[in-house]
């Protein structure tokens, strides 16, 4: 009686920990960690992409780096970074300690030891395709991709080829495929462009290969996120051509479109209930001698099963160290926000929400 007792109980433990193992599913469960985290239904339903804008870690941030350490820029921004599921920024700069620097005003080259900044404030992927991946060469550009994969942090938009620029990083996450893209529209010249033979960057000039290489990311991926560096800098509305872009990524299949490059923040604007962020504008940078550029926002894109949602929080950059802006600050980013975007309006915490007013997002 008792021997059958305990074979009772045993089988009993047994089918409730099948029946916890089925509900655990996808949730997050550290390797180190000797309790069984149960994630909720809705926290399951739900992939959350944090993205940030232009990352330079040379000239005076390197100098604040070198004083004060390689988390001084993101010592102000790191926990609404961790706390995504997927965490995007655009890497403004080489990243090698070779190469010579090319004919252009403005050039940068970072240490390498600075991405484990990156690394520790959460940052999984960056793009490289802008107007700085090539300051210092071809071999620097190598450098940086190998910096990078040393410091396990995903790149996108640069590669040995076309095929490479163009490829996706895809990652796993909930159960669900999600894929990031780089291009750019703001490079130097076509020596910058990726070949099918030649290595470079993922360009957005021509339609082609550009939405071939896209639609072939979307067939892999159940999410699609288009990270695109152009428009002009300092502006406050996009540029023509960028709406006729993010208009063509969408219809190929994208789920997102995300800017940088103005050192400004652009309008926002939804297309078949996609977002469209034109330019959340810098993040760690040296400081503007323009205002625009030392007022930026970051991204926090939700997708769930049925819709996409955004929010975004206004920052302030001083020093090259990005921090959240006060009360104050941060309502009359938002007030401009929804002054230049279009048929979406935020509210004061910056939760986006589409409706059917007409605003102007182009030039006048």
């Amino acid at each position: 009686m008792e021997i059958g007792r305990w074979k009772n109980l045993f089988a009993g433990a047994i089918a409730m920990l099948l029946v916890a193992g089925s509900t655990i599913g996808a949730g997050r469960v550290l390797a180190n960690d000797t309790s069984v985290k149960v994630a909720t239904p809705k926290e399951d339903e739900v992939i959350r992409v944090a993205f940030a804008g232009d990352i330079m870690l040379d000239k005076s941030v390197g100098v604040q780096i070198g004083r004060n350490g390689v988390d001084y820029p993101f010592l102000k921004t790191a926990a609404f970074l961790k706390q995504a599921d997927l965490t995007i920024g655009n890497l403004e700069t080489s990243v090698s300690t070779r190469g010579q620097a090319q004919q252009k005003e403005y050039t940068y080259r970072s240490k390498p030891q600075t991405l484990q900044g990156l690394v520790n404030a959460g940052f999984d992927v960056v793009n490289l395709a802008n107007n700085h991946s090539l300051d210092y060469g071809m071999d620097a550009l190598f450098d940086t991709m190998e910096h990078l994969k040393k410091y396990q942090l995903g790149y996108v938009g640069g590669g040995k080829n076309e095929a490479e620029a163009f490829a996706p990083y895809i990652r796993t996450i909930k159960g669900k495929r999600v894929a990031v893209i780089g291009l750019s529209h703001v490079l130097p010249n076509r020596q910058w462009f990726a070949g099918k033979n030649k290595p470079g960057l993922a360009h957005a000039y021509s339609y082609e290969p550009m939405l071939s290489y896209v639609k072939k990311a979307v067939a892999q991926s159940d999410i699609t996120i288009a990270v695109m560096h152009w428009n002009l800098e300092y502006k406050d509305y996009p540029e023509p051509y960028a709406r006729e872009v993010a208009r063509k990524l969408i219809d190929s299949g994208v789920d997102a479109v995300l800017g940088s490059h103005s050192h400004s923040v652009m309008g926002v604007e939804y297309y078949k209930n996609v977002p469209i962020y034109y330019s959340v504008g810098n993040f760690v940078f040296t400081t503007s001698y323009n205002p625009k550029g030392r007022e930026a926002m970051m991204v926090e894109l939700t997708f769930g099963e049925k819709d996409t949602t955004s929010k975004v929080i206004p920052v302030k950059i001083a020093n090259g160290q990005p921090a959240p802006m006060d009360a104050a600050n941060r309502k009359k980013m938002i007030d401009k926000l929804n002054e230049l975007s279009y048929q979406v309006t935020f509210d004061e915490t910056g939760q986006a929400a589409q409706h059917a007013e007409k605003k102007i997002v182009s030039k006048p």
